[in-house]
């Protein structure tokens, strides 16, 4: 390879990488507004943001559809450092509520049983 096509390579590389980074960035927001939902649901339902259970449900999804080459190890820290800023989120929206987060609605969402 000369430096002209190594050059035209990391060009056309990076167009790419951009064009992934963007699909990227749309698909974290479309997760992130489908947590916020699970969020607010969960509020309501009077469950905690944290389930451990459903964690390692998502790795393992993650771990048996990855083909490489990322190694599972690196996909499950990425997925790791993922969860935790969804789950940071859910905190400040709760934080942020008008709902008490220590009141558990009622069928009619009163709070009262």
């Amino acid at each position: 390879m000369t430096r002209q096509e190594a050059m035209r390579i990391l060009g056309e590389s990076r167009v790419e990488i951009d064009s992934i980074d963007q699909r990227l960035v749309d698909l974290l927001n479309q997760r992130t507004r489908i947590v916020e939902e699970i969020g607010r649901a969960k509020q309501v339902a009077g469950l905690p943001i944290y389930e451990p259970k459903r964690e390692e449900d998502v790795y393992r999804n993650i771990l048996a559809h990855n083909t490489g080459p990322l190694t599972p190890d690196a996909l499950q820290r990425i997925y790791e450092r993922l969860i935790d800023e969804m789950r940071s989120l859910q905190h400040m929206r709760l934080a942020s509520s008008s709902i008490d987060p220590g009141r558990r609605p009622g069928k009619d969402g009163s709070g009262k049983p």
